[in-house]
């Protein structure tokens, strides 16, 4: 009973926070799309700053309504003038909240590659959309056989993202396994991974081509939950989450990573693949090394 009334209590908090800080974030939202010019990109900066005061709020709900510890470790000297690009692992809905904990007003505000069913989420669609997040409608191998002409359009909406990113600093996330793990998804894609999903680089590498050389570095995340049982949403604001570890590493950009044409060039392709499979492998163990209390 007392997890019920705190999950509840907890959503009611959350609810009360959005509902209001949305309504000056669509104003803006809207000012941002009928002004011009220098204007347009003042009224973008409101809008982070609501989001960013919004996130910062949940904080401190989480602070005051739930026992989780949220064990963060590492990144130092992050700025909030420059530009990163974050890698993490995926496992579920706490994952978001986790960086929030760790990232918000230590770094500008993220900007996440969404499914495009996501905008029909209530109040937090319309805000997705004011923040420019892309929503990515996501085809199978088999529907793209049926269906050629589709094929590269999420390329394309990543390429018009980033168009828009270069206009001020900004915290691209990016969940290189397309979904959220689970143990089935794992034995399915036969994956050399014991806690992740195979990787994928197409997405990673257009934001790099994109965005290299506004990028200040790479920020390599890696979300833990020590217990046996990945958490949902309502195990964190109903108090069952006991601890949360985010490890950031902060790493150097090869400029070589975006000097290249991934759709066109096999060798820059094989590149840059083998470097984020490298870098999955060192995930690995890393989260092998957290789960067991060794780092």
């Amino acid at each position: 009973m007392r997890r019920l009334l705190t999950g509840c209590f907890v959503t009611l908090l959350l609810l009360l926070n959005t509902l209001v800080l949305i309504g000056p974030l669509m104003v803006f939202a809207l000012l941002k799309l009928l002004l011009p010019g220098r204007y347009r990109d003042a009224a973008s900066r409101a809008v982070m700053w609501i989001a960013e005061t919004w996130a910062e709020i949940d904080k401190r709900i989480f602070a005051l309504c739930i026992p989780t510890q949220w064990d963060i470790r590492g990144g130092e000297g992050l700025r909030l003038d420059t530009s990163y690009l974050v890698v993490s692992n995926h496992q579920s809905w706490v994952d978001i909240p986790a960086l929030i904990q760790a990232l918000n007003r230590h770094t500008p505000f993220f900007k996440f590659f969404l499914k495009r069913e996501l905008i029909w989420v209530p109040f937090l669609g319309l805000a997705w959309w004011a923040l420019d997040y892309p929503f990515m409608k996501r085809y199978s191998k088999a529907f793209l056989a049926k269906h050629p002409e589709r094929a590269g359009q999420d390329l394309a909406i990543t390429r018009r993202a980033c168009e828009l990113f270069k206009r001020q600093p900004v915290t691209v996330v990016n969940y290189l396994e397309g979904t959220r793990f689970t143990q089935a998804k794992r034995q399915h894609q036969q994956a050399p991974f014991k806690y992740l999903l195979r990787p994928k680089a197409g997405g990673v590498a257009f934001v790099l081509a994109a965005l290299g050389e506004q990028l200040d570095a790479m920020l390599d995340v890696t979300v833990v939950y020590p217990q046996e049982k990945i958490p949902g949403f309502w195990d964190l604001i109903s108090g069952a989450v006991p601890r949360v570890i985010i490890d950031i590493k902060t790493r150097e950009l090869d400029p070589a990573l975006w000097q290249g044409d991934y759709e066109n060039d096999p060798l820059f392709r094989q590149y840059v693949q083998s470097w984020v499979n490298q870098l999955w492998t060192e995930k690995d163990s890393r989260i092998d090394a957290l789960r067991a209390g060794r780092d």
